[in-house]
């Protein structure tokens, strides 16, 4: 890909390349920015492949998709790249990742301490082409803190669209586990919940912590500390009143199920998305289907634990590795099934399990369950924005939309590996990564 024309040093002082540790700008680039673009993905909906346009960005908004080559001043050329728009990841974990000191680090860091912990990955993950996640589950201040530095501009990264802490069942996959008994008393928060009017309570509570989502662990997770399997942990009745109080509160609730019944007990309460999915069923995808609901199946992070746990550095827990080589080899063939029968598919990778910043290698795990790289690339923007409610300001380039877009050298349409090498990157009107 060809770098930048002359004119576009002007953008250096606003800009944070890949290497520099520079803070992200307060405000986009004052000003018109033309940028030249060689193949243009505008709308993925339509798969239809642009060329030899001008794309036209005043702030922080593109205002004009010109034919050819036009403008004077500021010109970013990207006539050689092929450009689409910014790509949405609906399922992440800023805050933390996943490593050998992951449960010494979960009682020794601060709240401050997984803030900044949250702005480096944050920071990777733009980088990596992402201008848009949904942070589901993590702690409430530092999330929150981080989702409102970016959106003021004080630190670099995508959107956040943040549901802090989930809400949990006592001992179950959301709580702590697996430390003594009076460490666990410490660090059982508030979104921790049993019986119908407590979890009344519990969203109550996170809808005032900030919360723009409900997130809730409806099943046992692989990576909870504990022997409690990956089935069904709420009670329909606690299910059907988390998802009243959310709705009426006006937020949507998103659900960690991979047991078949935790998936369809969640899907006929009314809830909104499923995270994960590994054991739906039939039922589930007619569920799924009549209400139109997406399934985030984030495959890297099925991917990513049965590799941990099934190899030689392996440093999950007895109970951990047990339920890593238990759903982690069925989540391809999931997604094959709910593909098949037309269940509406959101990109989500779980990244804080895997490594932030490898984000785009679920596209690939898309692929191979047997989506199309046009229809894995619709999971990440059109497909997403409708899930997370965003379509006017995320998934598209248009006229009057955000000024975000990535670029790569390749056709992802042939190789989708291309979203891995992502060489451009623009948020706001502001350019964070250039090649």
């Amino acid at each position: 890909m060809t770098t930048f024309l002359a004119a576009c040093a002007a953008l250096a002082a606003t800009s944070v390349a890949a290497q520099t540790p520079a803070p992200a700008p307060v405000s986009p680039v004052e000003g018109t920015t033309f940028i030249h673009v060689g193949r243009l993905l505008a709308d993925p909906a339509t798969g239809v492949v642009q060329r030899d346009k001008t794309l036209v960005i005043e702030g922080n908004r593109i205002v004009q998709v010109r034919d050819g080559f036009v403008g004077e001043g500021r010109i970013v050329d990207l006539r050689a790249g092929f450009v689409l728009p910014g790509l949405i990841d609906s399922h992440v974990h800023l805050t933390s990742e996943q490593n050998p000191n992951g449960r010494l680090e979960r009682v020794t860091e601060s709240t401050a301490d997984r803030s900044f912990v949250g702005a480096r990955h944050a920071r990777r993950t733009l980088m990596a082409g992402f201008t848009t996640v949904a942070d589901l589950g993590g702690p409430n201040e530092a999330v929150f803190a981080l989702r409102d530095a970016i959106r003021r501009g004080d630190v670099p990264g995508p959107r956040v669209i943040a549901s802090g802490a989930s809400v949990s069942i006592h001992g179950g996959h959301g709580d702590i586990n697996g430390y003594r008994d009076d460490i666990m008393h410490l660090f059982t928060g508030e979104s921790i919940c049993s019986g119908a009017e407590d979890c009344m309570r519990a969203v109550r509570l996170q809808v005032r912590s900030g919360a723009d989502i409900i997130k809730i662990t409806a099943t046992g997770g692989v990576l909870s500390n504990t022997a409690a399997g990956l089935g069904q942990q709420f009670s329909d009745d606690e299910l059907a009143a988390i998802v009243e109080v959310a709705h009426r509160m006006g937020r949507r609730v998103t659900a960690h199920a991979h047991g078949g019944d935790g998936v369809n007990s969640f899907l006929r309460a009314g809830g909104d998305s499923i995270e994960h999915g590994t054991y739906l069923d039939e039922e589930s995808i007619r569920l799924f289907r009549r209400e139109g609901t997406y399934l985030v199946p984030t495959l890297l992070a099925g991917d990513f634990v049965a590799r941990i746990a099934g190899g030689p550095d392996n440093f999950f827990t007895p109970a951990q590795t047990a339920k890593a080589l238990e759903a982690g080899p069925k989540m391809l063939d999931m997604v094959r099934r709910a593909h098949a029968g037309g269940v509406r598919i959101a990109f989500g990778t779980d990244s804080g399990v895997s490594a932030h910043g490898d984000n785009a290698q679920e596209f690939a795990l898309l692929v191979r369950a047997g989506m199309t790289p046009l229809q894995s690339i619709q999971s990440a923007t059109v497909g997403a924005a409708a899930h997370l409610r965003i379509s006017d300001e995320a998934g598209r380039i248009a006229a009057g939309m955000p000024a975000d877009l990535i670029a790569v050298t390749g056709d992802p349409l042939t190789d989708v590996t291309e979203l891995e090498r992502v060489r451009f990157v623009m948020r706001g009107g502001v350019v964070y990564r250039s090649e």
